[in-house]
């Protein structure tokens, strides 16, 4: 290639391999085998290949600098990330520099780059509502700067993530709603988009079958995460020929605004309706009646990811990995319907 370096960008690009499998052959990396290691140091002999002593020098120098992009900050679910992910931070004598993506696909693309821009040590990410094409974290990924997903996550992406047991939590919820004698359970989901969201889906719809109750595409609501139609969908799902008699909620604001609406239309809650939400959000005890809901770790979850990007930023070779995170059921007085029947 005349006229300029060779670089393992090029080496990569001509094997059809990834360059960070390329660098670690380089390097003589146990994890790479025998034919790849010979096949990359024949084609780097060829071309001349030589390391950049400017670009060697670069890669190990610390900004002690991590990024966090996350939806919002006023989500109370992110913001108790947050400050489990500052936790690690601090411990480790990092700094965050934080941004939000507003649920914005462009606003998340604009953070990626100022991300990159401030050579971040590495990257923590949860996914904005629109986001569907993942091509800008691949900017990321080249650089070889360690990126952790949380939460809202993509599952093509080969980077460590850590994720909520969305489809256990979301089968529980509906497995207590049966419990309860409920037999018409709606479901307010997410973004089709979203992993989460459809794990909690795939829960909602396993556990009802495994209870011998019909799904019905009717009872299913699709809804993003602030969804301003939260009345128009209560509305549809009250005036259906046979209403729902339990609605497991997509969050606790939808939830309770949901609950607000349920008892303008002269319902009871849980007598007529139960109603089960989503995250546990500290006013749910306070609500008439106290929310059930299910309890999210998002401080676990932020101190998990941000662990686990410390592992990756002090060894680049690490192997991408999923770490899942349990949640739990918290029983109030919205779903017990079986004492009203």
């Amino acid at each position: 290639m005349p006229g300029r370096r060779v670089t393992i960008k090029d080496l990569a690009h001509r094997l059809n391999l990834s360059t960070s499998t390329v660098s670690r052959a380089l390097a003589n990396h146990s994890d790479v085998s025998e034919d790849t290691r010979r096949l990359v140091t024949q084609l780097a002999t060829e071309l001349d290949y030589h390391p950049d002593p400017s670009a060697v020098h670069l890669k190990q120098r610390r900004t002690n600098v991590i990024g966090l992009i996350i939806p919002r900050i006023v989500n109370q679910f992110f913001s108790k990330a947050l400050g489990g992910i500052q936790q690690v931070v601090n411990e480790h004598g990092y700094t965050i520099i934080l941004s939000q993506s507003a649920e914005s696909l462009d606003r998340e693309k604009k953070n990626v780059e100022i991300m990159l821009n401030n050579r971040v040590d590495g990257l923590i990410v949860s996914l904005s509502k629109e986001t569907v094409n993942v091509n800008h974290f691949n900017k990321v990924i080249n650089t070889e700067t360690p990126i952790i997903f949380f939460d809202r996550v993509n599952e093509d992406l080969n980077t460590s993530k850590v994720i909520i047991d969305d489809y256990e939590a979301s089968y529980k919820a509906v497995e207590h709603l049966v419990e309860q004698g409920c037999q018409r359970i709606a479901n307010v989901a997410g973004p089709a988009n979203l992993f989460t969201s459809r794990k909690r889906l795939e829960g909602y719809k396993d556990a009802l079958r495994n209870h011998g109750l019909p799904v019905e595409e009717e009872l299913i609501v699709s809804s993003s995460y602030q969804s301003p139609n939260v009345r128009k969908y209560t509305d549809y799902l009250l005036s259906l020929s046979s209403p729902p008699d339990a609605i497991f909620a997509i969050n606790d604001p939808s939830a309770i605004e949901m609950m607000h609406y349920i008892k303008e239309k002269g319902l009871s809650i849980p007598k007529d309706v139960a109603v089960v939400g989503f995250n546990n959000e500290s006013i749910d005890p306070f609500l008439d009646p106290p929310l059930s809901s299910v309890e999210s770790p998002a401080e676990e979850l932020g101190k998990s990811a941000a662990q686990l990007l410390f592992n990756h930023i002090q060894d680049n070779d690490l192997p991408a990995k999923c770490e899942v995170i349990k949640s739990k059921l918290v029983i109030r007085e919205s779903s017990l319907k079986s004492k009203y029947i």
